[in-house]
C-alpha cells in the first residue's frame, strides 16, 4: 500500500484502521471504472473495496487502469446486495447527486470523512456510490444513516465514479491524517510534563556559574559588566532547560573554565558532564 510519508504516523496503526473503511461500488456497468475507483482508494490508503452485483467484472481493462493498485481488486469483494454488503457495518454513508423527495440527514464532504473516521474505531464504516448513470435507489439511500453531496459547480457538476471515490477518500484520508497529528501532539505534550525541571537554587547556582567562567575568559569586564548576564539569563530562561540540560551546561561550562587556566567550580558544585 502507498502511504504520504510522515514519521509520525505509525504505519500499522493506520491500515488498521483504514481498512473499517469499506467502499461499495453498486451495480457499476464499466470494470474500467472499478480499476480506477481501486486506483483512487489506495492513492488514499483505502483497501477494502466490495461490488454489489455489477454488471461487468474486473478484468484486464480494470487492472490496467487499476495501475498499482491491482491488490485492492484482487481482494474485492461481491455480493447480490447493498444490504450483504453492509450487514456489518455501524455507519453507512450513501453518495446522492441530486435532491431527493424525501429529505435525508446530509453530510458535507469533509464532515462526512470526520465521521467515518471518528466511528471506524468502533466498528467497520461504509461509503456507498450507485450507478454511473444513475446512482443509487431511494431504497438503496435508506439504507444509509447519512448522505453526502460532493458541492461541485452547480453549471457543470458531472463527476465520473472514480472521482467521486477520489475526493470523499480524500477526506476520509485528511481527517485521519488530522486526528493522528492530535494524538502526537498530545502525546508529546504528555512526556513534556513528565521533564523534570531544575529548583531555584540550581539555576541560580547555573548563572553564577556562567558569570565566573565568562569572567574568566574575558567575555565579561567586572568593571564593566555590562547586560551580558541579563541578557543571558533571558535567553536561557526562555529555553527553559531541564535538570539534565542545566547539568550539561554546567559541564560546559567547567570544561570552559579548565582550558581558560581556572580552577572550575568547586568539586561539590560542579555536575556531572551529561552523557552524549
Amino acid at each position: 500500500m502507498s502511504e504520504t510519508p510522515n514519521s509520525d504516523i505509525n504505519q500499522s496503526e493506520t491500515k488498521s484502521l483504514l481498512d473499517r473503511v469499506r467502499i461499495v461500488l453498486v451495480n457499476t456497468s464499466d470494470c474500467r471504472n472499478i480499476g480506477s475507483a481501486a486506483r483512487a482508494m489506495k492513492t488514499m490508503g483505502l483497501s477494502q473495496l466490495v461490488l454489489v452485483d455489477p454488471i461487468e467484472m474486473p478484468n484486464g481493462q480494470a487492472q490496467a487502469l487499476a495501475a498499482g493498485a491491482t491488490d485492492v481488486l484482487a481482494n474485492v469483494k461481491v455480493v447480490k446486495t447493498l444490504e450483504e454488503a453492509i450487514t456489518d457495518c455501524g455507519l453507512v454513508v450513501g453518495t446522492s447527486a441530486r435532491s431527493r423527495t424525501l429529505p435525508w440527514p446530509m453530510l458535507e464532504p469533509r464532515e462526512c470523512g470526520a465521521k467515518l473516521v471518528q466511528e471506524a474505531h468502533d466498528y467497520p464504516v461504509a461509503l456507498v456510490f450507485g450507478r454511473e448513470s444513475s446512482g443509487l435507489t431511494n431504497d438503496e439511500l435508506q439504507l444509509c444513516h447519512f448522505h453526502v453531496q460532493i458541492p461541485a459547480n452547480p453549471e457543470y457538476s458531472s463527476l465520473n465514479l472514480a472521482m467521486a471515490v477520489q475526493t470523499l477518500s480524500y477526506e476520509v484520508r485528511m481527517n485521519y491524517l488530522e486526528q493522528q497529528a492530535q494524538q502526537h501532539q498530545a502525546s508529546s505534550q504528555s512526556n513534556d510534563d513528565d521533564t523534570e525541571y531544575p529548583v531555584v537554587d540550581d539555576t541560580e547556582r547555573m548563572f553564577e556559574h556562567f558569570e565566573q567562567a565568562l569572567k574568566k575568559t574575558g567575555f565579561i569586564v567586572p568593571s564593566h559588566p555590562g547586560l551580558v548576564m541579563t541578557k543571558l539569563r533571558r535567553l536561557i530562561n526562555r529555553a527553559r532547560p531541564d535538570v539534565k540540560e542545566v547539568k550539561m551546561l554546567r559541564g560546559i561550562l567547567a570544561s570552559v573554565e579548565k582550558s581558560a587556566g581556572g580552577k572550575g567550580t568547586r568539586q561539590s558544585d560542579e555536575p556531572e558532564q551529561q552523557d552524549s
